[in-house]
This record gives C-alpha cells, structure tokens and sequence, in this order.
C-alpha cells in the first residue's frame, strides 16, 4: 500500500466517522473533504471544483426545479384524489396503489419531492379510510427509494454512475437503460410489502390524536377579570409566551375572535384558551389577573373555525428552523402560528414549548389564520400535512408542466440530448410558463444535496489517479472471487447498501462506482453490471429512518420509533439482494 493510498483510506475513514455521527452536515463534511483533498496536495488545485460545472450536478438541481413546478401546479391533489377512489378503505390496496403510484412519480422527479408530494395526500387518506398512518408512510418512503431506480433521473446515484462511466470513457446507461431491471426490483418490493411487510408494520394511533389527548390535559379557559393588567394590551405586549403560556384562541363576547395574532387586543371579559403547565397557569392568574373557567372542556375542534385552523407539519431535512427555538423562529410574529404541541421520536412536547428547540422530523401541531398557511409552505421550511388549496390560475397549468416533462423524456430519448441539457431546458420551460417562479425556483433547489454532490465528486476522481480503487478492487475480487463472479455482485451490492446507511446515497455512489468499475475491469467484466449493483444497492436505505431524507419525513407524521423501519426493511433487503442477483446478469450478462 503507497502513502497515497493509505492517505486517501484514511480521509474516507474519516469523512464516514462524520457521516455516521452527524457531527456536522453532510454539505460542510464534503467540502472538508474536498479542501482535505486539495491542501494534502492528492487533488490538483484546477480540478478542486470541477464537481460544481459537473453534468450530474446541474442534473440534479435541475430534477428540483421540475419536480417543484409539478408540486406548485396542484398535480399532487389530482393524484392524491385518484388514489382515494381506487384503493377505497382496503389495507393492502391502498398500500399497493400508493407505493404504486410513489414509485411512479419517483421515476421522474427527485425521490424526496415525490415523497413530499404525497404525504399531505396520504395523511388525509388514512383520515378518510380509518388505516393508521403507521401502516401507510413507511411504504411510502420505500416505495420513492425504489422507483428512483427505473430511469437516469430517479435519483442522484443513477446520474452520478452515468457520469462516472462517461468520465472514465465506458459505455454509459441511456434514460431508460435502468428500467428493466428497475421495474422488477421495485415490483418485488411492492409485493413484499403488501404480503409480507405490512404485518410487520406498527399499528399506532396518528400523530395528531396522541398530540391532541395530550393537550387536553394542558389547555383550560381563563376570564379576563375588569382590573386585569391584560385588559387592553395587544396579546404581544401581554407577554404571555414568556410566562410559558400559549394562547390558542380568544373568545370575545361569545365570538371566536378571527385574527388572534400579536396585535390582537384582549378586553376585559375576553375568555382566552391557553396552553401550559398547572404551575404556570397559577402565577400568571396571581399575576395577571385571570380566573380559571372550571367548567371548561376542552375539544381541539372548537379551534377550527372558519377563518383559523389546527393542522399539523413537519421539518424536512432541509429546513432553516432546525436547530431554533420556538421562540427564535418567530412562527407566531412571522406567519400568525402558534405552536400548541410537537411530536418527537413518540413523545409529545407540550411544557416550556418556547424553549424547546426544534429539529429535522418534529411534527409541530399548529393553530392560525387558514389564509396564511399557503405562505408557510411557501417558504419551503415545512411540509404541511394536507392538501393545500392551489390557485385556480397555477392549477390550469398543470397539463402543461406534464407536457414539458414529455418534452424533457422526448428530447433525452429521440433527439439525442444530454440528460443535463435537457432538464435545463425543462426547468426553464416551467419558469417561462409560469408553472413556478425564478424565486420558487432557487428556494426549491436542495442546495445541500447539490453542495454534497459536488464536493464529494473529486473524491472519486482522486480514488483512481491514487490507484485506491484498485486497491480496494483488488482486496474484494481476492476475498469474494473463490466464489465466482455472482458472489461479488452480491459484495458490492451489499457494501453499497451497507454503506449508505450512515452517509448519503450520492455520497457511497462517489465511493463505490469507481471501485465497481475497477473489479470488472479486473475479471474482465461488464462494468455497467457491476455499477448498477452499486446504485441499486445504495438506494436500499431501509434499515433506520435517517438512512434517507424520504424515512427522515415520514418518521414523525408515522408515529414511528427508530427500530421499526430495521423491523420492516431488513428481510426487504435481503429479498432484493437474490432479485438483483438474479436480474442483473439477464438484461447486462457479466462477460459480454
């Protein structure tokens, strides 16, 4: 083993540690690798950012501008009505329909924004069918992993293989090379999930009733006494919040009041419908002057009322209010949202909420104007769960934005184009067309998947100029190879998915093709067979809810504990590796 080698092993040892641990974010730990790269001198100062003009990178910002135009155009509600109808109340036909359909979309958009796109559709199925939501959105999840593998914009693995190959001057997959044995690998899974996974799935009560059960036991009613020091104060200026108080809604002689925001004013006689611990609720009345309603008996559907709403969201991976407080975040000053309660890892957080910081997965249980909650979502920092109500004008351009995805399929297809061309026509079709704005446009993109890909990229590239893929190629065809070619398929197929567990796909996808590659070339090989283990293999990420942004969403909206996606995806995993083995060598045989 050279300096270079052992070098290089050892930034990738490293770079894994920092992915396992999530010390820090994925987009900072790959431009630390790739600053690493260049400062031990393994990486040329000219090819440092090569990964940013990369095609695969432009690809990929490209897929989220296109996917957000087919969100923003309300295709989402259309589908999600249509799976109502055809799956009806049946267990096992709304989880067949609904990865059905998931894989489907994922196929042709980023496998997170299909999952997006979905979940406010499937929460309210479970509501208008009686399934639990623990029964619904695993499926979901696994199902967008899957479908990605069908077509080369999927998910970023396929692009990235594809560029790899090019780069290295091999034959390189087309759009639609992936989707033989795409289809089957995500048909398999389906079947599993319907015959087999679904007993396997936890039978929980929904978020939103446990969060609500829980609130009953905090939230009472409070009269406003004449001598109140909170009479003609602004709910602002009461500092209410700060005594650990939230106030739900305000009833001003017998009406709801419509707009209880900060500039709301409270009157004397106002009854107010406050949230908090016993303790804080006595010295706020001592303080204050508030007398408790004993009567009261608190139904969460007497907040919804015809210009507020209680509804819940949740924090993708990608939100900005990761990592702040209630407080900071501002929900309330910024958007007119009070914070009543947070569903975390099968806890709800009720107590102190101003205090409590908010993280990736929370599923916040909200009140406000309904008028504002399409500006909420807007900010691309939560995922509210239901559908929302798009504008009549957006919605009528929503053939359109099919047509320009047709067009995109069209032009990679037939006229030749390069996938990355062609999306970049596609995205700035929907722009010119008004299915999304420039601004939506940039706000969509998920900047940190596009700073990873880009920074990991050169990884790859300094693994075979420093021969550390063929050393590695070496080591495994050394150790599997006494048992045939098929057994280390089966080898990098499982490192792969192995190691996307605790990094990225499009990260273990960097590690891995080049090693792919190397261990065909080395047994004579077809490198297309061997790589397409390694992208399929990585987009196996079933075994912990923070193997992939997709298991991150719908971990809190599914009342799911860590171990239940282990439970579900371990013989799933195992069952994919005997139907890859067998499907690989029929559609790209081995030895050509």
């Amino acid at each position: 083993m050279t300096f270079e080698i052992a070098l290089t092993l050892t930034i990738i040892g490293v770079a894994v540690f920092f992915f396992a641990t999530e010390k820090l974010r994925v987009d900072i730990i790959a431009l630390l690798v790739l600053l690493t790269l260049v400062i031990t001198g393994l990486l040329d100062g000219d090819d440092a950012f090569s990964g940013f003009s990369n095609p695969a990178v432009i690809t990929v910002w490209a897929v989220y501008i296109v996917s957000a135009a087919l969100f923003k155009t309300g295709i989402t509600d259309i589908i999600g009505a249509w799976i109502a109808k055809v799956a009806g109340n049946s267990e096992p036909r709304l989880i067949a329909i609904i990865m059905l359909t998931s894989g489907t979309m994922s196929a042709f958009m980023n496998n997170i924004g299909a999952t997006a796109m979905l979940l406010p559709a499937v929460v309210g199925i479970s509501r208008s069918s009686g399934v639990k939501l623990s029964k619904l959105l695993i499926p979901l999840a696994f199902a967008s992993l899957l479908g990605g593998n069908m077509t080369q914009i999927g998910t970023p693995p396929n692009i990235l293989a594809t560029s790899i190959l090019t780069e290295r001057g091999l034959e390189s997959f087309g759009f639609f090379d992936f989707t033989p044995t795409g289809i089957i690998v995500f048909l398999a899974g389906v079947a599993y999930m319907v015959f087999i996974g679904r007993f396997l799935l936890p039978d929980r009560t929904n978020v939103a009733d446990k969060q609500a059960a829980q609130l009953r036991k905090y939230v009472t009613e409070v009269r406003v006494l004449p001598e109140s020091r909170l009479a003609g104060v602004s709910l602002a200026d009461s500092h209410l919040f700060d005594e650990d108080l939230a106030v739900l809604d305000i009833i001003h002689e017998g009406d709801h009041h419509k707009d209880a925001y900060s500039e709301t004013i409270i009157h004397k006689g106002d009854l107010l419908i406050v949230s908090g611990d016993v303790k804080s609720l006595i010295e706020a009345d001592e303080k204050l002057g508030l007398v408790i309603e004993p009567d009261f008996r608190f139904r969460l559907s007497d907040l919804d009322t015809a210009a507020s709403h209680v509804f819940e969201i949740v924090l993708p991976t990608s939100s900005q209010f990761s990592g702040f407080s209630i407080r900071d975040a501002r929900l309330r000053d910024r958007y007119g949202f009070t914070v009543m309660a947070i569903w975390r890892q099968g806890e709800v957080l009720i107590n102190r909420l101003s205090d409590v910081v908010m993280q990736a997965g929370d599923v916040l249980l909200l009140k406000g104007a309904r008028n504002s909650m399409a500006d909420l979502q807007d900010n691309n920092q939560v995922l509210i769960l239901e559908p929302l109500e798009i504008d009549r004008r957006r919605r009528k351009k929503a053939p359109l934005a099919l047509g320009i995805l047709g067009l995109v399929l069209t032009l990679t297809t037939f006229a030749g184009f390069h996938i990355s061309t062609a999306m970049v026509i596609g995205s700035v079709l929907m722009v010119l067309t008004g299915c999304i704005t420039m601004e939506e446009a940039y706000q969509n993109i998920e900047w940190r998947s596009v700073f990873l890909i880009a920074g990991m990229l050169p990884l790859g590239m300094v693994m075979e100029t420093t021969g550390t893929a063929q050393f590695l190629a070496h080591g495994i065809v050394e150790f599997a190879g006494q048992w045939g070619p098929l057994a280390v398929l089966a080898g990098i197929y499982v490192l792969a998915g192995l190691i996307t567990e605790p990094m990225s796909n499009a990260a273990a996808t960097v590690m891995m093709v080049p090693i792919a590659i190397d261990i065909a070339l080395e047994l004579g090989a077809s490198p297309q067979a061997f790589v397409l283990a390694v992208v399929i293999g990585a987009s196996t990420s079933f075994l912990t809810p923070v193997g992939h942004q997709s298991n991150v969403l719908v971990f809190g909206p599914g009342g799911y504990k860590f171990f239940d996606f282990t439970k579900v995806g371990w013989l799933l995993n195992l069952l994919l590796v005997g139907v890859t083995l067998l499907v690989i060598p029929l559609f790209w045989p081995l030895f050509p």
